[in-house]
């Protein structure tokens, strides 16, 4: 579940705009999504000091490449919803940290395939033709032809270590180069690798010896640092060359320098760096120098078309999220795909609005409630991935008694904090049934405890749970059709007033009365019968009976619920409360 930008109660008027923070350059057209919204600050040259100094005041961080996103500036950053990488790399974030923090970590894992491969063929060419040092040789007015031979590409042997998005784009294009292409990566899909014409290998030892060239597409994480070093150059051919558009340290930079220096490999292109720009005295400053090397300064994604792309992913990611939605490229989430999202987003808000009802209803009565079975009926029941919907409902039964250290629940924090609160739900998927009346339709039930219902006497579920809340949405609006034992229809939205009464006539004349001398309008209202049990009895889960309600002189008893404007006042509820038949007043905010 993404947190929300600004709690529902606040006035839109009176809450100010949620603020982004973008201490780097992105695109225009990225900012164009925001700034109607948000209020975008956009320092320079700032500062790790200065950067912690400020942060508690953003919801937002946009980030590339340059700022350090650390578990320090990350507990400081009290209002992060969420930090955004234009670009694919997140290793300059602290994602476990983040994701202690319910702060959501997206990037654009796409935006800049195009730019990295083609930068990565340039680099291709240039290596092998010598371009940097004929061009450098030509300006200093020398004439060295003889001294600049190059060689083919075509028919040469290229490797690829990573065969993803980025990897794979390489590949068809080094095949349409007439090279030869082999790849290593555990992952990859043979037939996919099949038909982009690349043989995959299972190893190091098979892959290095056989290439001409070798480039590297992998994420730097524990596993790739130093991935190619002193041993693995050894195996390579004499007259080999490697590129990097990925991540300076999958290479070990000394190891590379050493082997360059011998004769063990003949050159290498490299646009990244272990430190950018490189320090001073250091492997990677003398990589950078060396005659056999074409070095770029991290130009792998530095093209208008991928500036844009990534800019306005991450926008766009940033607005859903501040907006209360799902992001679709969170690093620190479960992926959601487009298609499920469109199908689970109008159920996230019904079932966030299903946990806070119970919390408001039940949970003051509950006598510690924390479990709970949240059960999908009908098409609902068919999507795989229903992650946000148990965020959602954690989300809604702690948001009324707690603001989680002043962050919303999130699809990134709810397991933490369910665990941390004691809260255990079990998702039960039903599929469809012939009785189900709803294309989808989804029951919150507390188990486990001996609760009280709306009225304030035990409810008598099957289950011994203190409560039922079942919903549905009809095109975007959900609605909830079950209060425990009451048939319902309303939309769960805004202040109500849910009143346990007898069924008498007069009862909504009087209960009005009472609100409009209290200046409190009523918007709309919805009596629930009860699904079971006349004559004072209520009737629980299992068909038993329960007994006479005292007073209840064989009457009926319904439900209330009126969605109301203005503030209803403790005096209101205890009015109306006293009023005769009324059996329970609750008054409920959403």
């Amino acid at each position: 579940m993404a947190p929300s930008a600004l709690d529902p109660q606040d006035s839109p008027s009176t809450t100010p705009r949620p603020r982004i923070l973008i201490p780097e350059k992105v695109s225009p057209d990225g900012l164009a999504l925001l700034s109607p919204h948000f209020q975008i600050d956009q320092p320079k040259n700032l500062t790790a000091e200065a950067l912690l100094e400020i942060i508690p005041q953003y919801h937002a961080l946009i980030i590339r490449s340059e700022t350090k996103v650390t578990a320090s500036l990350l507990a400081s950053a009290k209002n992060l919803k969420v930090v955004a990488r234009a670009g694919v790399g997140v290793d300059n974030v602290d994602v476990e940290a983040a994701t202690s923090h319910g702060i959501i970590v997206v990037n654009s894992p796409s935006g800049n395939i195009v730019a990295a491969a083609e930068h990565t063929i340039a680099l291709l060419m240039a290596v092998a033709r010598n371009i940097p040092a004929g061009d450098r040789s030509l300006r200093n007015g020398e004439w060295e032809r003889g001294k600049l031979v190059g060689t083919e590409v075509g028919g040469k042997t290229l490797g690829i270590i990573g065969l993803g998005k980025v990897g794979m784009k390489v590949a068809r294009m080094a095949t349409g180069l007439g090279m030869k292409v082999l790849a290593m990566d555990p992952y990859a899909s043979p037939e996919l690798a099949s038909s982009a014409s690349v043989t995959l290998v299972e190893n190091l030892s098979d892959l290095l010896p056989a290439v001409d060239f070798l480039t590297i597409h992998t994420p730097l994480i524990a596993s790739t640092l130093d991935l190619i070093s002193h041993a693995e150059l050894a195996l390579m051919k004499p007259t080999a060359k490697v590129l990097n558009v990925a991540r300076g340290g999958i290479y070990n930079e000394p190891a590379l320098l050493s082997a360059l220096n011998s004769g063990i490999i003949s050159g290498a292109a490299l646009d990244v760096f272990t430190s950018e720009p490189p320090t001073p005295s250091s492997a990677a400053e003398a990589l950078a120098r060396h005659p056999k090397v074409v070095a770029t300064p991290h130009l792998g994604a530095s093209t208008i078309e991928a500036q844009e792309n990534v800019s306005l992913d991450v926008c766009t990611q940033v607005l859903t999220v501040l907006s209360g939605g799902l992001p679709t490229s969170a690093v620190n989430a479960p992926l959601i795909l487009p298609e499920e999202y469109r199908k689970l987003q109008p159920f996230v808000e019904l079932v966030e609005k299903m946990g806070s009802l119970y919390t408001q209803l039940f949970g003051r009565k509950a006598r510690g409630g924390k479990r709970f079975d949240l059960v999908y009926e009908g098409e609902l029941a068919g999507v795989g991935n229903t992650r946000p919907l148990f965020a959602a409902l954690v989300k809604g039964l702690v948001r009324s008694v707690s603001v989680s250290e002043g962050r919303d629940v999130n699809i990134v924090n709810a397991g933490l904090i369910a665990k941390g609160k004691g809260i255990v739900v079990s998702e039960v998927h039903k599929g469809v049934s012939e009785e189900l009346v709803y294309a989808s339709l989804v029951t919150l039930r507390a188990t486990g405890v001996g609760g009280e219902g709306v009225g304030g006497s035990a409810s008598g579920s099957a289950s011994g749970g203190g409560g039922v809340i079942s919903g549905y949405v009809s095109g975007k609006q959900g609605y909830i059709s079950r209060l425990d034992r009451f048939s319902s229809f309303f939309v769960p939205q805004g202040t109500l007033v849910v009143l346990h009464n007898y069924d008498r006539p007069g009862k909504i004349g009087g209960v009005g009365n009472i609100l409009g001398r209290h200046g409190v309008n009523i918007r709309f209202m919805s009596v629930a019968a009860l699904e079971g049990g006349t004559a004072g009895e209520r009737e629980g889960e299992g068909g038993e009976k329960e007994g006479k309600v005292e007073g209840g002189d064989g009457e009926n008893e319904a439900l209330m619920i009126l969605g109301v404007e203005g503030i209803v006042e403790k005096d209101v509820e205890a009015e109306l409360r006293g009023e005769k038949g009324i059996l329970d007043v609750s008054v409920v905010r959403l």
